[in-house]
């Protein structure tokens, strides 16, 4: 009696272990990759995000991913880029993680004309998958430089690409979506920055991402509020998690953030981005910030996009480590 108690005892044991392996093995990745270890900063926007089934997708390299041979990247299937502002395309960089402060990080490696995107997908081998008019431009980019111009592919609203175990699509964006002369060669370049205009890329995008373990993400890009945050992003796809911009002035501020994130989406929780601030002090926000007036005016739990600290999300769009 006693050695089958035993035998019961230890089943139930490896029973537990399992399910909390399957568990932790069904859950979506996130690692923000700031400027500085453990903080969210003025220039943060990247993120990877990792499949239950491995593929591990780059949102937004922009400047605080320290170029191609930053450690922190490891393999990367694919890019996304929102729109092709420096900030988020990355003309520039930072040499290494932790230069400079929060506040004023060191961005001084130039990436123009190439873009710190295009450098991270030729030393990676990424597939690069955007809307708009932006997949030519990249092609264009990598064949110059000796990529698979095929590399650069395209999804536009309403359609779907999956990669791995990831379906991708664009959602309308309320920005602006120019490309920079200083991303031009010769002298196209240079008579845009003369004229000071931009050329065409078409709209600004944001997406949705489907992942295997059946959550829905919503990555919104800089943009203003707009319908399809209702009816498309909550209505179709449902999703479940929010990256949401919240820096005001050239996108939405805090409290209309609050208003996307309470009224048309309703996820299950949200992480901050494009705050254009140093938001937190020893990985806690700091009061008064517009990164503590939209963690007070949501409804639901807000994760803080920490640099380096990796959070994992259920289907459901719950956190269930390192939040």
């Amino acid at each position: 009696m006693v050695l089958s108690a035993l035998k019961h005892t230890a089943l139930a044991g490896v029973v537990l272990v399992l399910s909390a392996a399957m568990a932790q093995a069904s859950t979506v990745k996130i690692t923000p990759l700031g400027s500085h270890d453990g903080e969210f900063c003025v220039f943060d926007r990247a993120m990877i995000f990792e499949d239950p089934d491995g593929t591990r997708i780059l949102y937004d390299a922009g400047r605080t991913v320290a170029g191609p041979d930053d450690p922190r990247l490891g393999a990367i299937d694919v890019i996304l880029v929102s729109h092709m502002h420096g900030d988020h395309v990355g003309d520039r960089h930072i040499p290494s993680v932790n230069a400079g402060e929060c506040g004023k990080p060191d961005v001084s490696v130039a990436s123009v004309p190439n873009s710190n995107t295009i450098d991270i997908a030729l030393k990676t081998g990424a597939l690069i998958v955007t809307g708009s008019e932006m997949p030519k431009f990249f092609g264009n980019k990598l064949k110059a430089l000796g990529g698979d111009p095929s590399k650069s592919q395209l999804v536009r609203f309403g359609g779907s690409r999956t990669v791995g175990g990831v379906s991708i699509t664009t959602v309308p964006a309320v920005h602006s979506n120019g490309i920079a002369g200083a991303f031009v060669h010769g002298a196209l370049g240079e008579l845009l920055e003369q004229a000071g205009l931009t050329a065409y890329a078409g709209p600004p995008t944001g997406y949705v991402l489907t992942f295997s373990n059946g959550l829905s993400v919503y990555l919104s890009g800089d943009t203003g509020v707009t319908a399809e945050q209702k009816t498309v992003v909550a209505d179709q796809y449902k999703a479940k998690l929010v990256v949401m911009n919240i820096g005001d002035t050239f996108t939405t501020g805090p409290t209309e953030a609050a208003y996307v994130i309470n009224d048309l989406i309703k996820p299950a929780t949200v992480i901050p981005s494009h705050a254009n601030e140093p938001a937190t002090k020893d990985g806690n926000v700091i009061a008064g910030s517009k990164t503590d007036i939209f963690t007070q005016a949501v409804n639901v739990p807000v994760h803080l996009p920490l640099s380096g600290k990796t959070m994992a999300f259920d289907g459901g769009g719950m956190c269930t480590e390192g939040c």
